[in-house]
């Protein structure tokens, strides 16, 4: 692909200046619009060393309002990064814009593809990166990618003026050098990122950059059409959502008629239960060993990941005081997930549970989870149908990129019968020290108890993976329940360490 780019293109100086003092014009109102529409934009640069990444990323930002927009510049991971310590697509959840905002990248998630010489991509590498660029896309982000392209020749040849010259010799190293050696090979691996990764979503535009003015007015030209052609179909009428690329008809289709019929829930047998001397006996070796779990994955640098959901008054709050019991707290945190704030609205539902992902070897526990897109923000109407339906995909695919990364995934849902409900219910209304459990919500979340169940059972339909079962826990009995719970747990965890 890239040897058949004509890079000799130029452009007059009197046609550059009228075209990009247009264009600069022109991006400047459209920066306003994007932000009047709340649109998140997402910018970045690849492209061969000494293409120009610096200067052209300046020449587009010069028209900007600098408040609207963020550059970051994404360097490779090292042995002591502190990023070596999450999941590879982490990082660059972590810094993608807010709704209204222009996020500029100098270098990329494409680093996880580009980066050394001798590591090649698997195809889930890409399945992963295309994922990220979608789920951001379905969410309204406009993502704009550009690869600098320059001739062998003309990189060494910039490379040696740069390293003649006092104030940039510091940015020619071996690697540089070793690029331009290995020119050929790398430019294999740039055509197939290219050719896996150019999406309708976000695809790549190819920018001739052996000349500047022809470079810097594409490049305006380009990121101008996109933000117009994205705020004038923000205006336009909705068509009826189709089902997005990579999900099949049945994530789509509604639940329904004798084969979908979701019954795992109201067929489940609550009347389960132990006896208090057998939890007692039981309830501290099983921490006991938790803790001793808790050190392997430590030496072993292996996340954990603990979600807990299930109806109001199920006992997670309770659960999760006997899970972390006898734990070393420098090892866990545990996250109880309420509604967004505006800050968290400003970003895709899922970007706060990417940032709160607990690092290599720590216990993660989140009271309520992900798992509101398709439980309570569908019930309450605070997702389209669109949305709660695509995050049954999205889910999925944020879980298996925790589990291959190492992450053991626990996902425990915890059912009581309505009539254990109300006797909590009234429980925590008659006492005092209970009072602040129960309020005017839990009343009316109550009332649409069939809406929640119904939810819940096609949750666990389409999220119930290989790779991240759901566990349902009977907890009717409290004791019952937190004595499963903390045998899946472990059981999970040593299955996953080779212990079992």
């Amino acid at each position: 692909m890239l040897e058949k780019i004509d890079l000799s293109r130029k452009l007059g100086k009197d046609e550059y200046k009228a075209a990009a003092g247009e264009l600069r014009e022109r991006l400047g109102e459209l920066q306003r619009g994007a932000r009047r529409a709340n649109l998140p934009i997402i910018v970045l640069f690849e492209g061969w060393e000494a293409s120009g990444k610096g200067t052209l990323m300046n020449e587009l930002i010069l028209p900007l309002d600098p408040r609207g927009f963020r550059v970051h510049y994404v360097h490779s991971i090292g042995e002591d990064d502190q990023n070596a310590y999450w999941p590879p697509l982490r990082r660059f959840w972590d810094i993608t814009p807010p709704r209204g905002s222009i996020g500029i990248f100098s270098h990329s998630w494409y680093r996880l593809v580009l980066d050394g010489a001798a590591r090649t991509p698997d195809s889930k590498t890409y399945e992963d990166i295309s994922s990220f660029e979608r789920q951001l896309a379905q969410d309204g982000a406009v993502i704009i990618k550009f690869f600098l392209h320059i001739s062998k020749k003309e990189q060494k040849r910039r490379l040696l003026k740069m390293d003649a010259d006092s104030s940039s010799k510091w940015r020619v190293s071996a690697k540089e050098w070793r690029e331009n050696e290995n020119y050929e090979k790398r430019a294999t691996r740039i055509d197939e990122m290219i050719q896996y990764t150019d999406r309708d979503y976000a695809p790549w535009t190819l920018i001739e950059a052996h000349d500047k003015r022809h470079a810097v007015v594409k490049i305006l030209a380009t990121v101008a059409n996109r933000i117009e052609k994205r705020l004038g179909e923000a205006e336009a009428p909705k068509d009826e959502p189709t089902p997005p690329e990579g999900e099949t008809a049945v994530s789509q289709a509604p639940l329904g008629g004798s084969t979908l019929s979701p019954s795992v829930l109201k067929n489940l047998n609550l009347n389960k239960s132990i006896s208090t001397e057998e939890y007692r006996e039981k309830l501290p070796k099983l921490q006991e060993k938790l803790r001793e779990l808790q050190y392997e994955l430590y030496k072993v640098r292996r996340p954990m990941v603990i979600a807990f959901e299930g109806q109001d008054a199920a006992g997670k709050g309770g659960c999760i005081k006997r899970l972390t019991q006898k734990l070393d707290p420098r090892g866990y945190h545990v996250s109880p997930t309420a509604s967004p704030n505006d800050w968290e609205r400003a970003h895709h539902y899922l970007w706060r549970f990417w940032e709160a992902f607990p690092k290599a070897g720590h216990i993660g526990i989140y009271d309520r989870s992900w798992y509101g897109r398709v439980l309570v923000e569908r019930v309450e109407g605070f997702a389209s149908e669109d949305e709660w339906r695509r995050a049954y995909g999205e889910i999925n695919e944020m879980e298996d990129q925790w589990v291959r990364y190492g992450t053991i995934i626990v996902k425990l849902w915890l059912q009581i019968n309505s009539e254990e409900q109300l006797a909590r219910f009234t429980d925590r209304q008659q006492n005092p020290e209970k009072g602040w459990k129960i309020t005017d919500e839990d009343w009316r979340n109550r009332e649409k108890w069939p809406k929640y169940e119904e939810a819940a059972e096609e949750m666990m339909l389409r999220t119930s993976t290989t790779y991240a079962p759901w566990v349902i826990v009977e907890a009717n009995d409290k004791r019952y329940a937190r004595i499963k719970v903390l045998t899946r747990a472990i059981e999970t965890a040593q299955n996953a360490l080779g212990m079992s």
